[in-house]
């Protein structure tokens, strides 16, 4: 069950359009650093920041692959309300 605390801090983590574009592309297909970068068209240090704010919430982990950072999203209530905002 989750607690108002964890939901505000959930909502919170993505409450941003930059985010919610993050995990949207992450839910689709994964993807490292580099990429996301390149569809968004944003400074490498901007999406470095976001990926942080997810990450520290919990919302997405990253996974070696290589020499390259991979992320993907492990929170289930992120994937669903990213799911119904689609």
């Amino acid at each position: 069950m989750m607690n108002e605390q964890s939901a505000s801090e959930l909502l919170k983590a993505m409450g941003h359009p930059v985010r919610l574009r993050i995990l949207k592309g992450l839910i689709r297909h994964g993807c490292n650093v580099g990429r996301i970068v390149a569809a968004l068209g944003l400074p490498q240090s901007t999406v470095s920041q976001h990926l942080s704010i997810l990450r520290k919430c919990g919302v997405i982990a990253p996974q070696k692959k290589g020499v390259k950072t991979c992320y993907e999203v492990v929170d289930a209530r992120a994937r669903k309300i990213v799911g119904v905002l689609a």
